[in-house]
């Protein structure tokens, strides 16, 4: 796949929903896995968080609770991979 012809993952509108922090922050970090081909996974994005594991989890939730991001598959120990969604399926309000 030639990667100067892919969208880039992050959407400018994630800054306009008021989200804490740690949420935006999460985001970022998952669009940057995204744009590298990297699966999005809870051990991938504690490689990169610089905060603590409760932090990340938190604003992995926040993404979750407004459909900007997905769960996929989980072993329920923490051990997450998610998925970004398309901006149509966000819960802007």
């Amino acid at each position: 796949m030639n990667s100067q012809n892919k969208t880039p993952a992050m959407n400018q509108k994630i800054f306009d929903l008021g989200l804490p922090v740690e949420a935006v922050s999460a985001y970022l970090l998952c669009c940057s896995l995204a744009d590298a081909d990297t699966v999005i996974s809870t051990k991938n994005l504690s490689e990169m968080w610089n905060s603590t594991r409760e932090s990340l989890f938190e604003g992995l939730k926040d993404l979750e609770t407004r459909d900007i991001l997905r769960m996929i598959i989980s072993d329920r120990a923490g051990n997450n991979v998610y998925k970004l969604s398309d901006l149509k399926n966000w819960k802007l309000l």
